[in-house]
């Protein structure tokens, strides 16, 4: 009876292990449910894939190149670019939800921060985080812009931009420049020095019209590390169309006005016998009006002369101006140190007259155009003004 159970005990424990093995996967594993899904399926990544420029950890970014942030299969849900302090860069999502791109600019050497996301195609939300840089410059360069604002001024005034430093880039410092009229004009940029950029008509400007400029500097590379420190813009009008013209041999400054002419009046210009005291020849634009002026000339032997009613044409010294000193030689011989005198009740009805940025044309003397004016914009013919420009 013992063996017998024994037996029976072994028969059973051996049909157990065969069931036991009947449930067990082939290879060994565990068996899931059907429809329970797989771990590689549980851990696929999202399909959406956030994108920026600048990228993260990009340095020396533009500071005036928009920041955009794009999404591929999938949308944006939110987007923070966040500076150092804490303020967040203003940018706009587009309407489909792929886009969004900053409507300001960026500071220069500061740290910006990227909190981005969005929700793929796959219904999985996406991130994208990291930092970049922008540009330090070596030196921020501030320019200037004359005309100023809202002035009046007659047509031959030059548009000019002057720089703190020189500037190393002339081409890249052009290119951010921009002129516009309310009616076609001709014209050309041309560097009068190193920190100097003039525009000027490629004839004399169209009279009572609006002009608009824009110097986009901010972000620009200057060269030698230097970069624009600000835009600045200004808007100005032409006035009536005045020229003074003067052949110094006829001892007569006539005025023009519309092409007509308008005044004339006796004069004594730049003494004949003296070449270095001439009335110099050129096309000289009313840079100043000053009621009185001082006139000092210790070469000469004179300090300290007050004359009235002057309109400054050159920063060689070079007025239109009352001499009533003179009056004995006006409209009958040139005396003067290279002034344009004129009797006192004559120089106030000019002085009334004249706008900055009137022409005067002045001929007939024996002294060529000065030099070193910073006011010699239409001593250049036209072919010679375009090729002071820096692009080429």
């Amino acid at each position: 009876m013992i063996e017998r159970r024994t037996v029976f005990k072994a028969a059973l424990a051996a049909g157990a292990a065969m069931l036991a093995a009947a449930c067990s996967s082939e290879a060994g594993g565990n068996a899931k449910p059907e429809g329970s899904g797989g771990e590689g399926e549980a851990s696929a990544p999202p399909i959406a894939k956030i994108t920026a420029e600048p990228a993260v950890d990009a340095k020396d970014a533009s500071v005036v190149t928009p920041v955009v942030v794009k999404v591929a299969d999938g949308k944006l849900t939110e987007v923070k670019v966040t500076g150092d302090s804490g303020k967040d860069v203003k940018g706009e999502l587009s309407p489909d939800g792929l886009t969004w791109k900053a409507s300001e600019v960026l500071g220069y050497g500061k740290t910006y921060t990227y909190a981005a996301k969005a929700t793929g195609s796959d219904n999985k939300p996406a991130e994208l985080k990291g930092t970049f840089t922008t540009v330090k410059p070596a030196k921020e360069v501030r320019a200037t812009l004359n005309p100023a604002d809202d002035a009046e001024v007659g047509v031959a005034m030059p548009i000019s931009v002057k720089f703190a430093s020189p500037v190393k880039d002339k081409a890249a410092a052009e290119k951010a420049l921009k002129v516009t009229t309310d009616k076609d004009v001709e014209g050309s940029w041309g560097w009068l020095s190193e920190s100097q950029v003039d525009w000027r008509p490629k004839e004399y400007w169209p009279a009572n019209i609006t002009v608009n400029v824009e110097a986009k500097l901010y972000g620009v590379a200057l060269g030698g590390g230097a970069y624009g420190k600000a835009d600045v813009t200004t808007k100005f009008k032409i006035g009536r169309n005045q020229v003074v013209k003067v052949n110094t041999p006829d001892h007569t400054m006539k005025v023009y006005r519309g092409g007509a002419e308008s005044a004339s009046y006796p004069c004594s210009n730049g003494l004949d016998g003296d070449v270095q005291r001439n009335t110099p020849n050129g096309t000289f634009i009313v840079m100043t009006k000053e009621p009185t002026a001082r006139f000092d000339n210790a070469r000469y032997g004179y300090t300290n002369v007050n004359k009235k009613w002057a309109c400054r044409i050159s920063n060689n010294g070079e007025y239109i101006h009352e001499n009533q000193d003179n009056a004995s030689n006006i409209g009958k011989a040139n005396t003067s140190h290279g002034c344009v005198n004129l009797l006192e009740a004559d120089a106030k009805k000019y002085f009334d007259s004249a706008m900055i940025g009137d022409p005067v044309e002045i001929t007939g003397s024996k002294l060529g155009s000065p030099t070193k004016s910073d006011v010699k914009n239409w001593f250049y013919d036209w072919k010679s003004w375009k090729a002071l420009s820096a692009i080429k």
